[in-house]
């Protein structure tokens, strides 16, 4: 809808701008003046191709903090505010092929790129969903072996700096012998007595690319996670996750379902 409008647009803007009847004074199109072409037609027609690009990419690209499909709908509304006030304030001329058809396409235009954020059959991105891809464990580890959890990086691999399982005692201790006590179990009971509550920081992966939001609450992404990447959660926030990307951002991850535990 952005598209086609768009062109519609740009054809308006080589068409009679007035309408001047029978007489036989040739009657100028938009390009007679750069203000109403390229401040008006064209302003409008760049507003689509920002649409177009931003949607195009699987990561929204931010300029001075604002995405470029917010730029392209600002610039969409101002071509159809300002056509429509041209139309009303023409006296007793005339408006031309040009004028009314860059009016209407310019109004389907600011609709089509107003209404894409809103309603969820215009939210579908321009190249189609990605497929769910299979990604490997971190640091290197391998997939996880029944009965470790799906995509458990491995069962010689102790996160945050623990001690492998199976290795030699440190300082010069010796190895457990049959029938002694393991001093480890000792620590158990005061391990096990820890609240339930703690969270205990994981790597994920997401099946397809799912939004990160920023954690003060704000409707906009501030991020998007992509497939075949790891990422770090950090805490638990209701039933989504704080989610810390490889740049250091954080946000809360609202989808959590299908997510793979390393």
């Amino acid at each position: 809808m952005v598209i086609g409008a768009a062109v519609v647009l740009f054809i308006a803007s080589f068409l009679d701008y007035f309408d001047y009847g029978s007489t036989s004074v040739d009657a100028p199109n938009s390009w007679d003046s750069l203000g109403n072409a390229i401040g008006v037609y064209m302003v409008g027609v760049i507003g689509a191709a920002l649409i177009v690009l931003s949607r195009s990419q699987p990561q929204p690209r931010k300029v001075v903090g604002l995405d470029l499909a917010q730029f392209g709908v600002a610039a969409t509304v101002f071509t159809a505010w300002s056509l429509f006030w041209t139309i009303i304030d023409l006296g007793q001329i005339d408006a031309g092929a040009g004028l009314i058809l860059g009016l209407i396409s310019s109004l389907a235009l600011a609709a089509g790129a107003v209404a894409s954020p809103l309603l969820p059959a215009l939210k579908a991105p321009l190249a189609g969903a990605p497929k769910p891809q299979a990604v490997q464990p971190p640091y290197g580890g391998q997939p996880g072996q029944p009965g470790q959890g799906y995509g458990y990086p491995g069962a010689q691999q102790s996160p945050y700096g623990g001690q492998p399982q199976g290795q030699a005692p440190a300082f010069g201790g010796q190895p457990q012998q049959p029938g002694q006590p393991d001093p480890q179990q000792a620590q158990a009971p005061a391990q096990q007595a820890a609240p339930a509550g703690d969270f205990t920081p994981f790597w994920f992966a997401v099946p397809v690319a799912r939004p990160l939001y920023g954690e003060d609450g704000s409707p906009a992404p501030i991020a998007e996670l992509a497939p075949g990447t790891w990422y770090l959660a950090v805490e638990q926030r209701g039933p989504g996750l704080i989610a810390q990307t490889q740049d250091g951002r954080r946000g809360v991850l609202q989808d959590t379902t299908g997510i793979q535990r390393g």
